[in-house]
């Protein structure tokens, strides 16, 4: 791939002028935090694992310091972002600090929840792979948006809300383990890979930043559909403090029918959430009851 020398990264002077010519002012309503700081970018696009031959995807680019430092390593980028100026001004600052790679860059003025396979497979390729500053206010949903609607997307690299990552990157058992730990272990493996300090944004935010990795792993298996799983889940949590037993009777239709399902699928109904793994949140939403259908009123 291309040399690095061909790249000038931006730098905490580039950010603000480029903001200041847009007339851009960062939001919170958008998560907008630009990274200033090219050591990051170079250090998250080492940790993300990329091959020669990947297209990734980049999820809010901003003024697109990130987007820089992968043009040289990957084949393609494709930058999905919503803020429409931000949409139109990226290709120019590619052109201006790495007109070499110009060709490599895909912009996509869109929401990242309104992704579909169909509109990320620019120029005959999809997305191999994700990195992306994430906007912390939906860093979830649009993780697992992106792993449910594209199955090309096989590895990446997300940075998001330090608490959120612990989460993401939970262990059955573990004190932040809960729905978005499961949910993720449905679509992949992931795991932290490192913290990222406050002083490289502007503006500096209030929470501090983690990465997170993931390589795509297979469902696991099931009679049940992915979205019963997901529901059993979301019921199991909502209630945390409680035994399985009592926290599943709205999902089974009481605490009797919740301990049955339990029993049948080879789990303690005292069990509470957090100790369930993917695959047994797999297996019991398969012996969920058939409940009557509501009356008519």
């Amino acid at each position: 791939m291309t040399d690095d020398a061909e790249v000038r990264l931006l730098g905490a002077t580039d950010v603000r002028r480029l903001a200041a010519n847009l007339g851009v002012r960062p939001t919170k309503r958008l998560g907008q935090n630009f990274v200033v700081d090219a050591n990051t970018v170079r250090r998250i696009v080492r940790a993300a694992g990329l091959e020669p031959d990947d297209c990734v995807l980049e999820v809010g680019p901003g003024l697109g310091s990130l987007t820089l430092a992968l043009l040289p390593h990957v084949r393609r980028v494709i930058a999905v972002e919503i803020d429409a100026a931000l949409a139109r001004a990226l290709p120019a600052t590619v052109a201006e600090h790495a007109p070499g790679l110009a060709p490599r860059l895909d912009v996509i003025a869109a929401d990242a929840l309104a992704l579909t396979e169909q509109l990320t497979a620019v120029r005959g390729q999809a997305p191999t792979a994700v990195v992306a500053n994430l906007p912390y206010n939906v860093a979830v949903p649009v993780l697992l948006h992106l792993l449910e609607m594209l199955p090309s997307l096989d590895h990446g690299l997300v940075m998001v809300q330090a608490e959120v990552a612990d989460r993401l990157a939970a262990a059955p058992g573990s004190r932040t383990y809960g729905v978005p730990s499961v949910k993720a272990a449905w679509w992949a493996r992931t795991h932290r890979a490192g913290a990222v300090p406050r002083s490289v944004f502007w503006p500096v935010p209030n929470v501090d930043s983690a990465l997170v990795a993931f390589t795509r792993t297979e469902p696991p298996q099931t009679a049940a559909t992915r979205a019963e799983v997901f529901t059993l889940v979301d019921a199991a949590f909502a209630q945390r403090r409680k035994s399985l037993r009592a926290a599943l009777a709205g999902w089974a239709g009481s605490a009797v029918a919740a301990e049955r399902a339990l029993r049948a699928a080879g789990i303690d109904p005292s069990t509470r959430g957090e100790a369930l793994a993917v695959e047994d949140f797999a297996r019991l939403a398969a012996h969920r009851p058939v409940l009557p259908d509501a009356r008519p009123t």
